[in-house]
């Protein structure tokens, strides 16, 4: 019983109307009036208070006034960080790629060159297997297009068109020529269009005497052949071998790219060198 009436009382004064009125002073009229209740007054209380934290967190969330609050950084000073830490990434390539280009020039003017010591008979030995599961037996058309190279033999480049006849050469990519062979412009080679990342081929047996990266025409390899037949292959995205090594006719020496800061768009840049003197490789490949 004693609880009940405890819990009588307590209702009692929660639910327990007052009348709050504003008087003028001197006048004593009756100005403003509410009627309130202690549950009214805790309830106002509470809501007022709620409102009040909710608008100083949505302030400080969403709003610049944060900034001023320590601990909490500029929005544009982490902008200008993020661009900052873009543009360093940048150069730190830039850098690394000219010191790459810097070693292999210190390299070629010092003397500094690998020389490539292999046995001559194993090499022999692994040529010969490799072609035991060939069929090397002439077609009618190869016979006819030997029988015209040796004809031909202002257009030949070799030592002698009889001993050069059995030296084909092997189309490095397939694809559209965009800039041909221009003596006037002093533009050596082929520029051949082709996909990103397609496979480029030696064309015909040799020793990579370079294979390295150039700020102006990205990676390069550089082959040379029997006959006094260097071949150039410019604008690589990478490479898969390395000075020194041996390369049969059509394996894959690089990727194609669109590497270097002369580039126009993912092409090979083809040079053929006879001789110490250009020749138009359209004369002797044919790239479609």
């Amino acid at each position: 019983m004693a609880k009940k009436e405890i819990e009588k009382k307590f209702k009692k004064k929660l639910l327990h109307k007052y009348r709050l009125v504003v008087l003028n002073e001197d006048t004593f009229e009756e100005r403003f009036a509410i009627k309130l209740t202690r549950l009214n007054v805790f309830v106002i209380l509470s809501l007022g208070t709620i409102l009040l934290i909710a608008g100083t967190i949505f302030l400080i969330a969403f709003t610049s006034l944060k900034e001023y609050i320590p601990g909490y950084s500029s929005t544009a000073l982490k902008k200008q960080a993020t661009v900052l830490n873009y543009k360093t990434d940048s150069l730190l390539q830039v850098i690394n790629l000219n010191k790459q280009y810097y070693t292999s020039i210190k390299k070629v003017l010092t003397g500094d060159v690998a020389s490539v010591e292999f046995n001559r008979d194993s090499i022999i030995d692994a040529a010969n297997i490799d072609s035991r599961g060939l069929d090397l037996k002439p077609t009618k058309e190869d016979s006819l297009l030997r029988e015209l190279v040796d004809k031909e033999d202002k257009y030949n480049v070799f030592e002698s068109s009889i001993s050069a006849t059995n030296f084909v050469l092997f189309p490095p990519v397939n694809g559209t020529i965009s800039e041909g062979y221009n003596i006037k412009e002093k533009h050596f080679a082929v520029d051949i269009v082709v996909a990103k990342n397609t496979p480029v081929k030696a064309t015909a047996d040799g020793t990579v005497i370079f294979a390295e990266w150039t700020a102006d025409t990205g990676y390069v390899v550089i082959i040379e052949h029997s006959y006094e037949l260097i071949s150039v292959y410019k604008h690589n995205a990478a490479i898969t071998k390395e000075q020194g090594d041996l390369v049969k006719s059509g394996e894959v020496i690089a990727i194609a790219g669109n590497a270097g800061e002369l580039t126009t768009g993912p092409h090979l840049h083809f040079e053929l060198w006879s001789r110490g003197y250009p020749v138009n490789p359209t004369n002797f490949i044919d790239f479609n």
